[in-house]
Formats: C-alpha cells, structure tokens, sequence
C-alpha cells in the first residue's frame, strides 16, 4: 500500500467515525458518493487525483449547517487531522481552500478560489444535490428541520444574501427552485454538465408530477 492509499484509507475510518450519527443527507453515504463521483471525473480532467480524494471526503466533515453556522469548522477539523497524518502543507491549504469554496451559499456569494481540483468535488457535490438522490436528501433534510413540504403562499426568492439563505425555513419545495434548478448551469466539468443534463430533467418531471397531485390534477 502506497503512503497517499494510506493516508486515504485513515482519512475513510475518520469520516466514517465522526458522521455516524449526521443527519442521513449528509452522512457518510453522501461522503462515499460524493468520493466516487469525484474520482469519476477525474478521468477526464487534468487534476491531482490525491487532493481530489481528500477534498471530497473532508468537504462536509462539519458542515457549517449543524454547527450554528460557522464556517471555520469544518476547515479546522480537516487541517489537523491532515497534519496528524503528516500531510504536506500545501495539499492540506489546497484542501482547506476546497472545503471553503465548494458550498452554493445562496448561489449570490462570489467564489474566492478557483482550481480544477475544486472543479471537480464541486461538482460532484452537485451531482448529488440533484437527481433522484437529490429530491431524497431534500426532503430527508427538510424533515430534519421540521419544515412544511410546500406552500403556495411563500415564493421562492432567488435574490437571498448568503445570511438570508442560511438562515431561510421556506418549504422543501421551494428549495428547489432556490437551488437545485440552478446547478445545472453552474457545473464546472464535462462530465459534471452531461450527468447534471439527465437529473435535472428528473427533478423537472417530479416537480410536475408533484403540481398534479397538489393540485388534485388527474
């Protein structure tokens, strides 16, 4: 075994042990996803696949959202755990950067780093974010929160300040329209834009589908 397959192979038992009991759309399942369709497209990009491994399992090793929040957690979490592994400074910086800038924040929020690296995991971030897994993790996570699924009276707002998405208790359904319709346009790879393509017509049918039985349409 390689010293980087090690390094990936600890970082595994990690996340695995610190999601175990989070929330079930972002809990090592997401992780596992996120990880292999990372790596999937990596294939076709000009990348380092370490830093990709490593961005994509410690992308949401303390997601701000159930941590009041803030935004250093999750970060911090990862840089030492890194270190205790004897990771080289600048892999660990380009994978603390990742996790600082792979969030939507309300989709206002201008992004403060780039790499193709970043490229990658956010993207197949998204890719989970969208699809049938998407409209799963929507609803599981507005469950979570004890949010109602819809109401016709409260509209999407698609003008949210970072703080204002953060802080929003719209209805799941909204969330979509706030969110998961935007991310096909916002993909970064080829792989990500040709995947993202077939689960946002997914989403489009459901949302239809889901108009007609609101609605008592036969």
């Amino acid at each position: 075994m390689t010293n980087q397959e090690n390094i990936i192979n600890n970082i595994i038992i990690f996340v695995k042990k610190t999601l175990k009991d989070a929330e079930g759309g972002h809990d090592w399942f997401h992780i596992e996803r996120v990880y292999k369709n990372a790596l999937l497209i990596s294939r076709t990009e000009k990348v380092d696949v370490f830093v990709v491994a490593l961005g994509a399992l410690l992308h949401d090793i303390a997601d701000s959202k159930f941590h009041d929040g803030d935004e250093s957690v999750g970060p911090k979490v990862a840089s030492d755990f890194l270190l205790e592994l004897n990771v080289d400074h600048g892999t660990i910086e380009h994978v603390v950067k990742i996790i600082e800038n792979i969030s939507f924040k309300g989709g206002n929020e201008r992004q403060k780093f780039t790499s193709p690296e970043l490229d990658v995991v956010q993207d197949a971030d998204r890719l989970d974010a969208i699809g049938a897994i998407g409209i799963a993790r929507c609803f599981n996570y507005g469950g979570f929160k004890n949010r109602v699924l819809y109401d016709p009276e409260i509209k999407p707002n698609l003008n949210m300040s970072k703080e204002a998405y953060k802080k929003s208790t719209a209805p799941t359904i909204n969330h979509f329209y706030e969110k998961l319709l935007l991310l096909k346009d916002r993909m970064n790879t080829k792989t990500g834009k040709l995947v993202a393509g077939e689960r946002h017509e997914f989403m489009l049918h459901f949302l239809n589908q889901f108009d007609k039985e609101w609605n008592g349409v036969l």
